[in-house]
């Protein structure tokens, strides 16, 4: 394999994931939600450039679109190449896709190469939460655990998910029979733009994620006591408000001075919200984010400590609400080491690093050996129309993904 070709193979992937972009809910941005009419659209753009890689697609009961490359082996294992195809509002043209239209050119560049496993191509249809309020429908629909409480949520229109696919011409009754992962699959890999400023500052094309960070999303209240602006002297406040903010600089100098860690007051109301009034009630929410566990509870601890602290001060109350926790995420260790050494045996310096937001990977890992590999997005930009990628680094992407299946056994310990 020659770098033109796998420099021709790059932007023929960067030109699909264009193309796949301008299929769109909305005119003029790309915007496609879980099953809408455009998912229609672009399952069948997806289908017919598999078709031209020689493969058969099959859309499963939840929407995903799969396909299979075969062994010659009929009994061999599965190894899956995955990623998702929906949007955030607005977004760019290479979150998800990427990663699929990337697995589809490796199967593409094998050609008639033998490997004693199959491939199975997934194009999961739902990953970012946009519709229904809850993120990663598809691949927990092919771990087994979509649950009957999940088909019933509602989408702003009333709709409910198990609504929705039928609306889709799906069954899904008959997700546990359609959706599963194959029995015998061994390993899966997803190959994701960063969405951070990482790879960018270390001047660094590819990274191989060790961990998806666990998360803690709270609401935090603080409660004082409204009143008169002008008549109430500064001694005798109860700012709810001013309370909120001293805490919000300890929030970031705490997160500041500890490694790995991330901590994000990302929205406040204060009320009544006048400009003549003190403010006697302050909504917030607080999100943190590190690859240990213990860390984040540490940190969530010592920040409501803080924010009890920072009341105290001005006889304002604090409660707190837990909203979501999510534990952290590791990656399959053996998998992940094959992972560096196919990038090592390109050519490559793929550092290991952690993944601040969540991605299908930490879905499937509890349940198949999973990896995942991270592409540079140059500015750290995404969910942006801005969104971009090198070709450089895409070629770097799909040499280490072509290297990692040619050397892979099915029987090695992950």
């Amino acid at each position: 394999m020659t770098n033109q070709i796998v420099s021709t193979r790059a932007a023929k992937v960067i030109a699909r994931c264009r193309e796949l972009a301008r299929i769109s809910d909305a005119p003029g941005e790309t915007t496609r939600l879980f099953l809408s009419p455009k998912t229609r659209d672009a399952h069948t753009l997806l289908t017919w450039w598999m078709r031209q890689g020689g493969l058969e697609a099959r859309t499963d009961d939840a929407g995903n679109l799969r396909a299979v490359r075969r062994s010659a082996k009929a009994d061999a294992p599965t190894l899956v190449l995955f990623s998702h195809i929906d949007t955030v509002p607005n977004a760019g043209a290479f979150d998800g896709p990427l990663g699929v239209l990337l697995g589809l050119a490796a199967i593409e560049e094998l050609g008639a190469t033998p490997l004693p496993f199959h491939l199975e191509l997934i194009a999961f249809s739902e990953e970012e939460g946009v519709r229904f309020g809850f993120p990663f429908l598809s691949s927990l629909a092919v771990t087994g655990q979509l649950s009957a409480e999940q088909l019933a949520r509602t989408d702003s229109a009333g709709i409910s998910v198990e609504q929705a696919l039928r609306d889709f011409g799906l069954d899904p009754d008959r997700i546990a029979q359609s959706c599963p992962l194959t029995p015998n699959t061994f390993a899966a890999l997803e190959v994701h733009i960063e969405q951070g400023p990482v790879l960018e500052s270390d001047n660094a094309s590819l990274a191989v994620v060790e961990t998806i960070v666990g998360q803690s999303r709270l609401n935090l209240t603080f409660e004082g006591q409204a009143n008169h602006a002008g008549t109430t002297p500064m001694p005798l406040r109860h700012d709810a408000l001013a309370a909120a903010a001293q805490w919000i600089v300890e929030v970031e100098r705490y997160a500041s001075d500890h490694t790995q860690l991330v901590a994000t007051v990302g929205r406040i109301e204060a009320l009544p919200g006048a400009t003549n009034v003190i403010p006697g009630t302050t909504h917030l929410t607080l999100d943190v984010r590190h690859p240990k566990d213990e860390s984040r509870h540490a940190a969530v601890a010592h920040l409501l400590t803080k924010a009890e602290a920072a009341g105290a001060l001005r006889g304002v109350s604090v409660r707190a609400k837990l909203l979501a926790e999510q534990k952290a995420v590791p990656m399959d260790r053996a998998l992940t080491v094959h992972l560096h050494q196919a990038a090592e045996r390109t050519g490559h310096d793929a550092k290991p690093m952690f993944s601040g937001a969540g991605h299908d990977a930490m879905i499937l890992a509890p349940h198949v050996p999973t990896t995942m590999l991270f592409v540079r997005s140059p500015g750290g930009l995404s969910h942006h129309p801005g969104e971009s990628v090198r070709e450089e680094d895409v070629e770097a992407a799909l040499a280490t993904v072509l290297n990692l299946l040619v050397h892979l056994k099915p029987h090695a310990k992950h």
